[in-house]
């Protein structure tokens, strides 16, 4: 659905800095470098503690932080061949969840039932995903596509992010464009004009039409003498994450984990198809994109920390303020927002009172076979 763009008056929806994830989809939880083999990871997704790990063949396993025995964090742990062992009494359990070994028991005895629960995990783009939602429908749902990765005429930089926010505001951030003023004194857009915006089920895109001048033009080989020069920019949320695009220059892929109600960290990907030959950068590529990183992308995410977290801090002192909102796209965003989240408590309440009912038949039927059933108080 095409949306207008004029730019006027709404009311900010407070509720969206209440709502929890849809957890049905794909989140990324770590950069595949900082999980080392046969080590173990502690992580965060909507407040669900899990431990990340690699058996010794280097398969990436999720389980639930919490011993089935007695609830102590698994990520202090250790990996012991293809399981991992709680830290207090070396209970192991294996990639389905199952208590396999404790070490005090005598060989051939039977192992408690202590069941773990496991989360579907797998490692694409250099990150570790991990699927916290229906394990149904982990094969349903895909991972973003990034088709830069494989290409190596595309120079990439990676881009992690923590906030102390929640990921609505964090997601607010990503689709406003018209912050450029924030960033003046880097010399970064200015001048923005949305051109255009669609929503759907679970999308929004926008596009707008921005300004740049002065050394930032050069360094993106947008202009040879710094000069005024105008460009189109793309920013498309698919939920829960964020493909934007600037017109032959970049495309910036943002992964979004929730951690909990007021944390969230990014995990972004920003390929550039810089005016240098490949053979030239091939042999610094690494050194190069942590320089390019720290002098000249980080400077603008800090700016955006501070001004995310300041927003955070006002809505926790008075909940109840209200705001004023002009840009459509992120009344659409709060949209999308809120109906994710409200499908999918609907769709748990919906598959609760299934259950309820399967529960109930069943006990209809133990009765219908002659079981007597005594009132609690007659026992």
């Amino acid at each position: 659905m095409e949306l207008e763009t004029t730019l006027r008056g709404h009311t900010v929806h407070n509720a969206v800095r209440e709502v929890g994830i849809n957890p049905n989809y794909w989140y990324p939880v770590s950069w595949s470098e900082d999980l080392k083999p046969e080590a173990i990871l502690s992580v965060q997704i909507w407040q669900r503690p899990v431990a990340l790990y690699r058996d010794r063949k280097g398969a990436v396993h999720a389980i639930e932080d919490a011993c089935p025995h007695k609830g102590v964090e698994l990520h202090k742990g250790k990996v012991e061949g293809d399981r991992i062992a709680c830290p207090y009494h070396g209970w192991e359990f294996d990639a389905e969840g199952n208590c396999a070994h404790i070490p005090y028991l005598p060989e051939g005895q039977k192992l408690p039932c202590a069941q773990a629960r496991v989360y579907p995990a797998q490692e694409r783009y250099g990150l570790v995903w991990v699927f916290p939602g229906a394990v149904e429908l982990a094969e349903v749902r895909s991972l973003p596509e990034i088709p830069e990765y494989d290409d190596p005429d595309c120079f990439m930089i990676q881009i992690p992010g923590h906030f102390h926010a929640h990921f609505s505001i964090c997601n607010e951030n990503t689709m406003d464009v018209f912050h450029g003023y924030l960033h003046e004194n880097l010399q970064g857009w200015y001048n923005p004009q949305l051109l255009k915006l669609k929503e759907t089920e679970e999308s929004v895109k926008a596009d707008y039409r921005v300004h740049y001048k002065g050394w930032i033009t050069k360094v993106l080989g947008l202009s040879a003498d710094g000069g005024v020069t105008t460009r189109t920019v793309s920013v498309h949320y698919q939920y829960p994450h964020y493909h934007s695009s600037m017109e032959g220059v970049s495309s910036l892929y943002l992964m979004r984990l929730p951690v909990g109600p007021e944390e969230t960290r990014s995990f972004s990907m920003l390929f550039l198809r810089l005016p240098i030959p490949n053979w030239l950068i091939n042999p610094i590529r690494k050194p190069l994109m942590r320089l390019v990183r720290q002098y000249f992308f980080m400077p603008f995410l800090l700016q955006d920390v501070e001004m995310m977290e300041s927003e955070q801090n006002n809505y926790r002192l008075n909940a109840q303020r209200r705001y004023v909102e002009i840009n459509p796209a992120i009344i659409a965003l709060q949209r999308v927002i809120l109906r994710q989240y409200t499908q999918f408590v609907q769709q748990s309440a919906a598959n609760d009172s299934q259950q309820h009912d399967k529960h109930n038949a069943a006990e209809g039927g133990r009765m219908a076979d002659g079981d007597i059933v005594r009132s609690p108080s007659l026992r």
